[in-house]
């Protein structure tokens, strides 16, 4: 832990910004839009099926554009980048007070994902990625302190402010707070960003030239189109897009799974919150040291547990404890998904393109985080129980777990040698 407050101290702002960006991502989480789903399907006349699908929609527009959005981030100055995507997400905002189609209805779900739960995120973590060669889990871990600081914090104050000035009026709050809160702060803290680049650049140019001298090997970044002919890809990408489609579709139906069905309040559920965000808290930082000292790799085959157990744990009873259980196992869940699926790409496949295959990744896991709404609230309407879905939920991850087990071996062996290039370099 002293290791941990003393690379606070030496990287406190670059990581404080990339902790205020997870935090502000809250906006477009389905946390938190599903804080308003009763009152948006009863605006709009929604089935929880429809507004699955509309949500979906919108999801999957978001999905590939951030093929196209993502990347820029290795060409546009850091501090216009997120200028120009919390000016979205304030728009966004400021749209779904007025909405009044279904149309545009998804327009907003579509910018709500794209400029919240998408870029914000994206941005910290290939930050934190490209910009911390030692010390990468911890920083990695330490931003995503954000994700679980913001869903301890926003579900209370969401509920405490629909109460008292209405659902749409909130989303003006929100829009304004986005402008003139989050913006300046961040660009405060992104601090002298020319000379950080800078430094970047000279270490990877110092490396490239290196491996050259070595005859094509060493540490050498992979392009977006190298890694996607890496065939250990596609049997850890079951696994990685796992955290993104169970957590979003629980999280996304849990009015529907957490109040109508297991019987437990709304507050109550708002109350829990803070036992998940300790817990992510705790098990992002935990997930952070052993990277550092084993490798991403190695995790590979245990971060899907804690999500697996949580989904079982809805389907033993009813009692409201359990509910504080499943909280608590999908918080260790989360926050070991959030460090290692950040660590993972730039061990892995090296930092000059680690935008572009950032964006890659997130836009197939928004694509996983857009199927799974429209998936069970389908389900859902045909009939099928509880139990019935948790069990292809609780299924799908275990599969997933002995593919990475297959894979985990083959990553191992590269390890000593993250980011060579599969092909020769030209």
């Amino acid at each position: 832990m002293t290791s941990y407050f003393r690379f606070m101290a030496d990287h406190r702002r670059l990581l404080g910004f990339g902790a205020l960006l997870c935090i502000a991502s809250s906006f477009g989480q389905t946390y938190f839009i599903s804080f308003f789903s009763a009152e948006i399907k009863g605006e709009f006349g929604l089935s929880d099926g429809e507004f699955g699908l509309v949500y979906s929609l919108g999801t999957m527009v978001s999905a590939a554009v951030l093929l196209w959005t993502g990347q820029l981030i290795d060409k546009i100055d850091l501090r216009i980048y997120v200028a120009a995507i919390f000016s979205g997400l304030a728009v966004a905002a400021l749209l779904m007070s007025v909405a009044q189609s279904v149309f545009l209805l998804v327009f907003v779900v579509f910018l709500l994902r794209q400029c919240g739960q998408g870029l914000p995120g994206h941005t910290a973590m290939t930050s934190m990625g490209r910009y911390f060669e030692h010390g990468r889990g911890k920083a990695v871990s330490i931003a995503a302190l954000g994700f679980p600081i913001g869903e301890a914090v926003f579900p209370i104050l969401v509920v405490a402010i629909v109460a008292a000035i209405g659902w749409r009026e909130s989303w003006q709050v929100f829009a304004g707070f986005l402008v003139l809160g989050i913006v300046p702060v961040a660009l405060l803290l992104l601090g002298d960003q020319r000379k950080r680049h800078a430094d970047y650049e000279a270490q990877l140019r110092a490396a490239e030239q290196d491996a050259h001298r070595n005859g094509g090997g060493g540490v050498v970044s992979w392009t977006r189109a190298e890694v996607l002919r890496d065939p250990r890809l596609y049997l850890v990408l079951p696994a990685l897009l796992a955290p993104s489609f169970i957590y979003t579709g629980l999280f996304f139906h849990q009015i529907l799974i957490i109040v109508e069905i297991q019987g437990w309040s709304k507050t109550v559920l708002a109350a829990s919150y803070p036992a998940y965000a300790v817990t992510t808290v705790a098990a992002g930082l935990a997930t952070g040291v052993i990277i550092d000292r084993v490798g991403a790799a190695r995790v590979l085959p245990w971060f899907l547990w804690p999500q697996t157990l949580a989904v079982g744990v809805l389907l033993i009873g009813t009692e409201p404890a359990l509910l504080w259980v499943y909280m608590i196992l999908t918080g260790a869940g989360t926050g070991a998904a959030h460090t290692l699926l950040s660590a993972f790409w730039p061990e892995i496949y090296g930092r000059r393109h680690l935008g572009a295959i950032r964006a890659m990744a997130t836009s197939m896991m928004v694509l996983s985080s857009a199927a799974s709404p429209a998936a069970m609230g389908l389900l859902f309407d045909m009939g099928l129980s509880l139990h019935a879905v948790g069990g292809m939920l609780i299924g799908y991850a275990l599969l997933a777990i002995l593919l990475c087990i297959l894979a985990t071996p083959q990553y191992v062996a590269g390890r000593s040698r993250p980011g060579i290039r599969p092909v020769p370099h030209r």
